[in-house]
């Protein structure tokens, strides 16, 4: 029988390596209007992201995870083929339920969504 992907162990590895790209400051953005927009409604300017995003990234534990399984792959150019990973928590430095997908390629944390978590 396969094992379910991804693994606790699996979503650890990828929270570290997310966590070390943010603190060197190695951010990539998938679509920058999306994320300055959600920036905003987050109360943060995309300019500080990655502050914020490393802040947020030590609150999320692998059982936030909200992904699908096996986790879905980017269609987008710059990481296609890539495992997303999407996390669902309530954050205490952003006030609300919040939900981050990223990739990670080449220790560069590719952001894909960072928002208030929206039902549906």
């Amino acid at each position: 029988m396969l094992k379910e992907r991804p693994s606790q162990k699996e979503l650890a590895k990828k929270l570290k390596e997310a966590r070390e790209s943010a603190l060197a400051g190695r951010i990539m953005i998938v679509d920058q209007e999306v994320i300055a927009a959600d920036a905003l409604e987050l109360g943060y300017l995309v300019e500080d992201i990655a502050g914020v995003l490393n802040r947020a990234l030590e609150e999320i534990k692998p059982s936030d995870y909200a992904g699908q399984r096996p986790p879905q792959r980017s269609y987008e150019r710059a990481i296609l083929g890539l495992d997303l990973f999407a996390f669902r928590w309530k954050s205490r430095l952003m006030g609300a339920e919040v939900y981050l997908k990223f990739a990670v390629k080449e220790s560069l944390l590719w952001l894909v969504s960072f928002h208030i978590h929206r039902d549906g």
